[in-house]
């Protein structure tokens, strides 16, 4: 299976090795936007998708834990690194650069500046789809980096609760202001799923999901239950998404509702062409 290359914002020609940059965020910490992109990846992966996953979340990065390596990338030649791969998966992250205690104490324009050489100075293969585990919020350095990379699509992940979902608004509204077609919205931990008795409850209340994804006219995605066993997964470094049974199923029909919505997108030729020169005689 492969994918063709769709539409970017306007200004921004589609990377060369990269057919199509899907932009995994939210509008606020702590909703699982993390475990939303390993297990989109790994999802599409199984549908035979070339995928990786650049883990832009620097301050608190996560994806060397969820999909199980936490080596070094190396550089054969000493400019561009050889990411990482996991469960069909290749990826880099800023946490596999550097020590796991060490904090990031860095402003917006360095953060910026270093996950955009963690895009360039990656030495991708051939990928269908990259997704990028954005930093949480809609301040300088999710603009910067909706700014400069061709993104062809985002996902935005919320809880059902009121706060959560007006701050995905706000994620939502960014990408229209530069550009970016929102594809759909995740509703992660949609209901509580007792490891006991099976009994569910909406916890963080119900319905938040589809009523925004309704107000903004873009699909709702998926809706994401609350178990342990996706926690678990996910300290384990073995994603729910790698998986069979019912919690693999959600998963991987929300891999495909995205595919879907960007294939909806037109085609996008800038890859194609190099830069136009005009020169005087």
């Amino acid at each position: 299976m492969t994918l063709q290359r769709y539409q970017v914002q306007t200004g921004q020609t589609g990377h060369a090795q990269i057919k199509n940059i899907i932009a995994v965020a939210s509008g606020k910490g702590g909703v699982g936007k993390s475990t939303v992109t390993s297990n989109l990846a790994v999802a599409l992966a199984q549908q035979g998708l070339s995928v990786g996953v650049l883990d832009a979340d620097i301050y608190g990065p996560s994806q060397s834990m969820m999909l199980g390596n936490t080596g070094r990338p190396e550089s054969p030649d000493g400019e561009r690194m050889t990411p990482l791969e996991a469960h069909g998966v290749v990826f880099n992250s800023m946490a596999a650069l550097v020590d796991q205690d060490q904090p990031m104490v860095w402003r917006g324009p360095m953060v910026s500046r270093a996950l955009m050489q963690l895009l360039d100075e990656t030495h991708w293969p051939e990928l269908d789809i990259l997704f990028v585990d954005m930093p949480p919020g809609t301040g300088d350095i999710q603009l910067t980096m909706a700014q400069k990379m061709p993104i062809a699509g985002a996902v935005v992940v919320t809880t059902p609760q009121d706060i959560a979902l007006l701050d995905a608004r706000r994620a939502v509204g960014m990408f229209e202001k530069v550009g970016i077609r929102t594809l759909g919205i995740v509703e992660n931990m949609s209901t509580h799923v007792c490891s006991q008795c099976g009994h569910e409850e909406p916890l963080f209340g119900h319905g938040g999901g589809q009523s925004m994804a309704e107000t903004l006219s873009v699909p709702l995605l998926g809706e994401w239950p609350l178990t342990i066993e996706i926690r678990a997964a996910g300290d384990e470094g073995s994603p729910m998404a790698a998986r069979s049974g019912a919690l693999g199923n959600v998963f991987e029909a929300t891999a495909k509702a995205t595919l879907k919505a960007l294939q909806a997108g037109g085609r996008d030729y800038s890859a194609a062409f190099g830069a136009i020169k005009i020169e005087s005689e």
